[in-house]
């Protein structure tokens, strides 16, 4: 059980960063989920020619090695698809830090394990600049406590239980759903005995 996310993190504090600035449409062909983190910010990290942007900050040593985005607003909006998700997670983003995340894209995120802390705006704030100064510095996101600590700075961030539970559990909704397996059954073998009857009479 992960209760604890902690890594180097990059800013990224572009503000409305949809989902097709995350995952551009035309890596949406694939039938699988593989080679997505190759088209994760694709638009951002290389130019024209496939050639890598420098100035992206996940171009730059040493936020190469990032695992937590600290996020400008309304990061995820757009429309709903999961590969945005499933790019950030191969690209071995466990976190984006913000002020709020469009409601499709918090569930995607629950769902494949991405962590979606919520702070207020000058913890975000504090917290881009935390990671632009410190070239490498750590953030730790404990999730039991909820809460992020960033060299000398400590806060609170705001999480739902039912995410809280599912990101430390390790799970999705498939998972969750197998604990009622035995309750599932018993509905329907019951259903099926009232069908049965019903057909008798």
């Amino acid at each position: 059980m992960t209760k604890t996310i902690k890594g180097i993190a990059a800013p990224l504090p572009l503000a409305n960063v949809d989902t097709d600035v995350i995952m551009p449409k035309r890596f949406l062909i694939t039938i699988t989920r593989e080679g997505l983190g190759n088209g994760t910010f694709a638009d951002l990290r290389f130019d024209t020619a496939g050639g890598q942007r420098q100035e992206f900050i996940l171009n730059k040593a040493p936020w190469t090695q990032a695992s937590i985005l600290v996020v400008g607003d309304n990061f995820g909006c757009g429309s709903s698809r999961e590969h945005a998700v499933w790019g950030l997670r191969q690209l071995g983003i466990d976190a984006c830090i913000g002020t709020g995340f469009a409601g499709i894209f918090y569930d995607n995120a629950r769902k494949n394990g991405l962590a979606l802390p919520v702070v207020s705006p000058s913890t975000r704030d504090a917290l881009l600049q935390f990671a632009s100064d410190a070239c490498g510095g750590e953030i730790s996101i404990d999730l039991e406590k909820r809460t992020i600590a960033a060299g000398k700075l400590s806060e609170p961030f705001e999480m739902d239980d039912a995410t809280q539970t599912s990101l430390i559990r390790g799970r999705d909704d498939t998972l969750d759903s197998l604990d009622y397996a035995g309750a599932i059954r018993d509905f329907e073998a019951g259903l099926n005995n009232e069908m049965r009857v019903s057909v008798l009479k």
